[in-house]
């Protein structure tokens, strides 16, 4: 007896689509209500807890908007590759190249500049181009050498992570620090304009200006049409004439882009000095809510707010029943498998062959 996945001649509708996320939602909560009942607590009340503070008060939404930016620039950053069938893994360490580049330029490349209009865009230009040639780096090897690009960019994650840590706990560390490993804060000229005292900043703006940027890239240029047909079929799209290597290169670089800035406005936007472990694992979170999202870039910014409501109510359920705030990624990891096994039951026909 054999199992064969034969591929489905029609694509799934947008109404199916939805319907299965619903679904791998629900699933993931269930596994993650029986995690909870296992630790001797009440699933319902927990469940209660991330969704009162997080999206019953004033204070909860702000924090569930500032936790949604980084989760939107790097969703977007993976969302791009994704169109082509690559797997970004890398939108973490381009994040972190970006929060180090900003970080660079805020305090030791242009220390002199005092006006905000001048350094803000030198600090995204630098967020951008670092976490350009993180997403480079891997493209090229997949376009030239073949390398699987899910290895290289999870190894280069670990590489800019580390360096990070190097700076802030060695040449970075600021003199007034009380020997805690972060940098200088960063001059007025380099921070975002906030709203108010609950960290909202300018920097959800353009993050929610890049997705509507990321939407046009995507559905209507040249660009986003040979995403779709490579992504197809990447011989396919050899023989269409599209230059295959180029595109990757391109996807790559382009989504690495995004993620820098995600970090440059983390560092602007929200911290103002670099410091170890600010990310919470963004650039790993992105992966789930790209696919959740179904690489649309509009929902993307949905499914954000929704993931960034779970890391703040999470902080509640750690705080007042003492249930591990660890337990999301649990939730994360159900759910993406979830997603997983849906795409399957939705583009294949699955039959079993008797010998």
């Amino acid at each position: 007896m054999k199992i064969k996945f034969e591929k489905k001649s029609t694509k799934p509708s947008k109404m199916s689509i939805f319907i299965s996320s619903l679904i791998s939602v629900l699933i993931a909560l269930i596994f993650l209500g029986f995690i909870i009942l296992s630790l001797g607590d009440d699933p319902f009340e927990a469940y209660w807890q991330l969704v009162s503070w997080a999206m019953g008060t004033v204070p909860g939404l702000i924090q569930s908007l500032v936790s949604m930016m980084p989760l939107l620039f790097t969703s977007l950053g993976v969302l791009i590759a994704f169109k082509m069938k690559l797997w970004n893994i890398g939108a973490e360490g381009q994040f972190q190249m970006g929060a180090f580049a900003a970080t660079w330029g805020a305090l030791y490349l242009f220390p002199n500049i005092h006006n905000p209009w001048v350094m803000i865009p030198l600090l995204m230009i630098l967020g951008a181009a670092f976490g350009a040639f993180w997403g480079f780096l891997p493209g090229i090897m997949r376009a030239y050498l073949g390398v699987n690009e899910i290895l290289s960019t999870l190894m280069l994650n670990y590489v800019a992570i580390y360096w990070v840590n190097y700076l802030t706990y060695g040449p970075w560390k600021g003199a007034g620090s009380y020997n805690f490993p972060i940098t200088a804060k960063f001059p007025q000229s380099a921070i975002l304009p906030q709203y108010g005292s609950g960290g909202l900043n300018f920097g959800i703006i353009i993050s929610i200006i890049m997705a509507f940027f990321v939407l046009y890239l995507v559905k209507y240029t040249k660009f986003g049409f040979h995403l779709e047909i490579a992504g197809d079929n990447l011989r396919a799209g050899e023989y269409a004439g599209i230059n295959v290597k180029k595109l990757i290169i391109l996807a790559m670089v382009i989504g690495g882009a995004i993620s820098g800035i995600g970090g440059m406005a983390e560092m602007s936007g929200v911290l103002f000095r670099l410091q170890p472990n600010f990310s919470p694992g963004y650039g790993y979170t992105a992966v789930i809510i790209a696919w959740l999202a179904r690489l649309d870039p509009i929902a993307t910014i949905v499914v954000s707010f929704f993931f960034g409501a779970l890391l703040v109510g999470s902080q509640q359920l750690q705080l007042f029943m003492q249930i591990p705030s660890s337990l999301i990624n649990a939730f994360n990891g159900i759910l993406l498998f979830s997603l997983l096994a849906s795409e399957v039951f939705m583009r294949y026909r699955i039959r079993v062959v008797r010998s």
